[in-house]
């Protein structure tokens, strides 16, 4: 608790009248004043229409409306967990060099300024297994396949999604990581996906042994740049009932709408599968064919007092770039909340209460 100061009367009016004086002498004199800057970011909490997606899933914080539950499944407790990532379709480097600043944000080598996505895994690891084991906080890029000549076409399926994986795992360089590995599909902007744009932004499942030869936990998210901005870039843009569509008042961090858009979903779909890869581990419901899981029940909330239509309160630099966590090299990212064990209630690391 603050302390307060007590002036006499006296001394106050005197501040006061000194200060009227230099603000006086400041307004009229000619000699150019240094000005100096806050650069600390603004805390803003705008109201944004909500997304086109069903926000049947979303809940503020309350455990007596949340059932979270352990089925007994594995988490992924390896350390490191291995990434391996897949490209389809064409992607430019700055494209993929921001992705992976964001995977190796989560367990930087160097120590990122604060609020950080290393801070944000940190509520996924609190998730253990039945023997204790903890969701590993060392993240690994192990190795990286580019398909850029669109090998199953432009157009995919859940089920081709996974004849992308038996192609890359079957290339030289490429190892089955049935262990310690997840596979990460991103696909091009020109690239469709079943279900995208309409139900999903992203999603994770295993592999089937008969189409890969392995059991192999992976995750799909697609760029929605030019297909669906409003609906899985949000809040970077809003829906098109809302002045014309387009980019909304949120400035994204690093100007690339759709790939800035995918990265909450991939941090969504990795808390998800690490805590989840078999889809028999932690989810709420009764449903493991649709479960509702750690990310699912905080979709849309991006700090404190979000909810009703407000986001939560994010923070605003200098450039107008909104972001509510940093990474590293100097990132800036605007990635959702997670569901904490431990607060019962979503969670980040900018949170202000």
């Amino acid at each position: 608790m603050s302390q307060q100061s007590h002036f006499s009367l006296s001394f106050f009016y005197a501040f006061i009248s000194l200060l009227f004086i230099h603000h006086v002498l400041a307004s009229t004199s000619t000699t150019p004043q240094v000005q100096t800057f806050n650069t600390k970011p603004d805390i803003i909490n705008p109201k944004l229409p909500p997304r086109t997606l069903s926000s049947s899933k979303k809940f503020e914080g309350s455990s007596d409306l949340v059932h979270l539950r352990y089925h007994m499944g594995p988490v992924l407790s390896s350390t490191p967990i291995n990434i391996y990532l897949i490209w389809y379709g064409r992607w430019a480097n700055s494209q993929k060099l921001l992705i992976k600043d964001f995977l190796y944000s989560i367990s930087p080598t160097t120590v990122a300024a604060k609020p950080s996505v290393s801070e944000w895994w940190r509520t996924v690891s609190l998730y253990t297994d039945q023997t204790g084991a903890n969701v590993s906080r060392s993240i690994l890029i192990a190795g990286e396949y580019t398909d850029s000549a669109y090998s199953h076409g432009t157009g995919l399926t859940r089920l081709t999604i996974q004849q992308v994986i038996a192609s890359a795992v079957k290339s030289a360089p490429f190892p089955v990581d049935h262990k310690n590995g997840i596979y990460l599909i991103l696909t091009s902007q020109d690239v469709t996906m079943q279900d995208f744009c309409r139900a999903v932004c992203g999603f994770h499942y295993f592999t089937f042994p008969s189409m890969v030869g392995y059991t192999l936990p992976y995750a799909w998210v697609g760029n929605s740049g030019k297909q669906c901005p409003e609906v899985c870039a949000y809040p970077f843009a809003v829906p098109g009932y809302m002045g014309g569509g387009g980019p909304g008042a949120l400035k994204s961090p690093n100007g690339d709408v759709g790939v800035d858009g995918m990265i909450s979903v991939i941090g969504h779909e990795l808390a998800e599968l690490s805590s989840n890869p078999l889809v028999n581990a932690w989810y709420a419901g009764e449903d493991p064919t649709a479960p509702t899981e750690i990310g699912d029940l905080c979709e849309g909330l991006y700090g404190t007092g979000g909810g009703g239509g407000y986001i939560g309160q994010v923070m605003r630099d200098r450039q107008g770039k909104t972001f509510n966590m940093n990474g590293r090299r100097g990132r800036k990212f605007l990635v959702q909340w997670i569901w904490s064990p431990e607060l019962k209630a979503c969670s980040g690391p900018n949170a202000l209460d």
